[in-house]
């Protein structure tokens, strides 16, 4: 199957898919009500995440050779999906989550010997490898961080979309230019399937009412791939794609604002994992931006935040400066975000002030 094919054959079946999902989800009642976070109007099936499980494992029954240990992965996925559709459609306790994610994150390690245990030259001339235990405990932590990342940036239409698209992409890249073909082929179709869920989810071409969502089940997905590909890229013995450090650059906002609102709700003394509307994208929002101006800002950095994760990888920067420069762009990150409301109170007085002379 030639790769043009490969794409067409994809998108199509992703985009029928949809529709028949959609179906399947109103009668059985996978969908999304609006609540006191959630202000969408309508009923909206949960079937983006299905979708693309669906299309995705499809080309993987076709062409196997796309990855290594296809058929663990794919277990692997189908278990979280069902968790995620099951959490869609019954809201299910957290904690059951993270167990079962943990779980994975095992049958991962054990199975399937992905690990996270080369942390590359963070510290400067000698890498860094880790012990077995602290190596399992990293990559369990490292499987969950991921799947909660991208199922928190899941607020405002298209921008889990586009953020895995942003991820997938500049994956693929990295694994084209390093010879990993296969895996390239596979970030590139799965953008392809993400593509017919991001059209139905921000209204085009049928409006609004096709409207979708990706559900948990999708955002699961799409951090367990992401966490996957990061490893194979970043660990391998023989050959790798990236070095650990570009990794952090190519899921940067994801991370970064997943890892800002927790230590926000624990100084609250508030559950790390409790919802709420204090995210980047619902921040944007309350600043007077529009969701489509949200999704164009927020996908506009992630996306220059994995151009300086690639250029850094093709120039063969240092790790370490890389390392120490993502530490000091998620502190600044982190320092706005804590303070945003008096920056922009401080803002207002200037342009008010500024006006009266």
């Amino acid at each position: 199957m030639s790769t043009n094919i490969a794409v067409l054959f994809v998108f199509l079946v992703s985009f029928i898919s949809l529709f028949v999902f959609r179906k399947v989800a109103q009668r059985i009642g996978l969908v999304d009500k609006p609540n006191e976070r959630k202000h969408h109007t309508g009923q909206i099936p949960l079937v983006g995440g299905v979708s693309v499980f669906f299309t995705m494992m499809l080309v993987l029954w076709l062409i196997p050779t796309l990855l290594i240990e296809p058929v663990l992965y794919a277990s692997c996925a189908f278990i979280l999906v069902v968790i995620g559709a099951i959490d869609d459609r019954f809201d299910i306790s957290f904690k059951l989550r993270l167990v079962v994610q943990a779980v994975i994150s095992l049958l991962m390690i054990v199975i399937g010997e992905r690990s996270l245990h080369n942390l590359g030259y963070l510290m400067g001339s000698e890498a860094i490898h880790l012990p077995e235990p602290v190596s399992i405990l990293l990559t369990i932590f490292a499987v969950i961080g991921a799947i909660n990342a991208f199922n928190m940036v899941d607020g405002i239409d298209g921008l889990l979309g586009g953020l895995a698209s942003v991820t997938f992409g500049g994956l693929g890249i990295l694994f084209y230019l390093h010879g990993m073909y296969g895996f390239a082929i596979f970030c590139g179709l799965l953008v392809t399937a993400m593509l017919p869920y991001i059209m139905l989810n921000l209204g085009f071409p049928f409006g609004r009412r096709f409207k979708v969502f990706m559900g948990d089940a999708g955002s699961i997905f799409i951090g367990f791939t992401v966490i996957w590909l990061l490893i194979v890229a970043s660990q391998g013995e023989r050959a790798t794609a990236i070095r650990p450090v570009t990794a952090l650059w190519l899921i940067a906002l994801p991370l970064m604002d997943m890892v800002c609102i927790m230590i926000r709700r624990i100084r609250k003394g508030q559950s790390p994992f409790k919802p709420d509307r204090e995210h980047l994208h619902h921040i944007c929002q309350r600043l007077g931006l529009t969701s489509h101006m949200s999704l164009m800002m927020i996908c506009t950095a992630a996306g220059a935040m994995a151009a300086i994760g690639i250029w850094s990888e093709l120039a063969k920067i240092d790790e370490n400066i890389m390392f120490y420069a993502f530490l000091a762009t998620f502190a600044c990150y982190f320092t706005i975000m804590n303070n945003i409301w008096r920056i922009t109170a401080f803002l207002r007085r200037d342009v008010k002030f500024f006006k009266s002379i």
